[in-house]
């Protein structure tokens, strides 16, 4: 992969240009689900799609020497069940809360990640967590209770699918780490491993969801071109889901986890303010206050997890993201590849 110094950048520059990568592919890939969603609510065939895709793309750089991809072998598929079992519930409830809810409350139904993350940290891990991140996670606790109390057509369905999404997303970090080793600690190995057996878990699934005779029952109509539209959404959301895997991974290696969460905290205004100007979400001040203390949560947590890691010799902050995980293992294992 090309270096900053080899394409003339200075190390700010690259910077820069990573974090850029890695939101804007980030808001692509929500708003283009959300399209392919408003088109036809096909949750699980949106998924299937964008994982045959990125295994597509995975294969077409193995095969053009960019990158190694694996020999799927039985006793690593079997190690990861874990991980592969989370993946797809997460990927799962993640679209279908993206079904009942408006994009701009998204961040607010899914916006428990983590004070659930520091529960299993500690159940878990048995990793202990100071007042300072306590407090942040009850202001995130706040916002959320606040955004979902104040709404007035919020779908309860919709809530529910973000609860379960935060929970898989917080177990998801921790599962990953402990995955990395079956895989010798490649990431790459790990995200194609995923991607792969994640397309085999979920084809059955698209199968009894009722889905794939829905379309073949209305692809008779000569009025159901909604499913062209669905088709262009999926091929765009996959190829834009395996950039938000390179991003990711970029972003890692180029910078640190409290960068990616600030990012990341970016990303959450402008996807509130993509969903107002793009699919005419509602902005309630109910709504606005939740975000605001969702988004000052996380920037205490990213705040009070940067004074730990200057005060400590070695980095013991508890991951919130897959990302952070990574990261983790970059510090014992210098510079292997990153997964987003």
């Amino acid at each position: 992969m090309p270096t900053a110094s080899s394409l003339g950048l200075t190390e700010r520059q690259a910077v820069i240009l990573t974090v850029s990568f890695y939101m804007v592919t980030a808001l692509i890939m929500v708003s283009c689900n959300k399209w392919a969603l408003n088109t036809l609510q096909l949750p699980w065939l949106l998924l299937w799609c964008q994982m045959l895709i990125a295994v597509l793309l995975l294969k077409a750089t193995d095969a053009a020497g960019m990158l190694k991809m694996p020999h799927i072998r039985t006793d690593v598929s079997k190690a990861l069940i874990p991980l592969i079992s989370i993946n797809v519930l997460g990927l799962g409830v993640n679209t279908l809360c993206l079904v009942y809810v408006d994009t701009s409350f998204y961040q607010i139904a899914r916006g428990l990640v983590l004070p659930f993350t520091v529960i299993f940290a500690y159940i878990l891990l048995g990793q202990p967590s100071s007042k300072m991140v306590l407090g942040s996670c009850f202001i995130v606790f706040c916002g959320f209770y606040t955004g979902v109390t104040t709404e007035l057509n919020v779908s309860q369905l919709g809530v529910f699918f973000g609860i379960v999404s935060s929970i898989t997303t917080s177990l998801h970090a921790i599962v990953i780490k402990k995955s990395l080793g079956a895989v010798n600690n490649s990431s790459i190995d790990l995200v194609y491993y995923n991607n792969f057996l994640s397309l085999l878990v979920t084809t059955p699934i698209v199968f009894l969801s009722g889905e794939v005779t829905l379309v073949l029952e209305r692809l008779e109509d000569a009025g159901f071109q909604a499913f062209h539209s669905f088709l262009a959404a999926a091929l765009v959301t996959g190829i834009f889901g395996f950039l938000v895997n390179l991003a990711g991974f970029m972003q890692i290696s180029k910078t640190s986890p409290t960068t990616h969460m600030i990012s990341g905290a970016v990303r959450g205004v402008l996807q509130t303010l993509l969903g107002y100007f793009a699919f005419g979400d509602i902005i309630t001040s109910g709504r606005l206050m939740g975000i605001v203390l969702i988004l000052s949560g996380g920037a205490l947590y990213t705040w009070a997890k940067d004074k730990e890691m200057q005060a400590n010799a070695k980095p013991t902050y508890i991951p919130m993201t897959q990302q952070d995980v990574d990261h983790d293992d970059d510090d014992g294992d210098r510079n292997h590849a990153g997964k987003a």
